[in-house]
């Protein structure tokens, strides 16, 4: 990531919804994968999750997952930013 973005979130908020911010964190990315706002692995990004972890996420919530080339792409070129590919 080039740079990071922070918002607050006050803490009645996550009381009202039982939630960690690591729970917001994550129903955020799923959300927008759903609403076709993040690629796969972006939303995987955002969630702080395995793609395999992510995808068990989804599918438990019957989400389908749509992943074309354009998600490829973008996922092989997050792997190379990282040096992972």
């Amino acid at each position: 990531m080039d740079a990071l973005v922070s918002i607050s979130i006050p803490r009645e908020v996550l009381r009202a919804a039982r939630m960690t911010p690591e729970e917001i964190r994550r129903e955020l990315a799923v959300h927008l994968f759903q609403q076709g706002r993040l690629s796969f692995g972006k939303a995987r990004e955002l969630a702080q999750m395995s793609a395999w972890t992510f995808q068990l996420l989804l599918g438990s919530r019957a989400i389908p997952v749509h992943y074309g080339i354009a998600e490829y792409e973008e996922d092989l070129k997050t792997l190379k930013e990282l040096g992972q590919a």
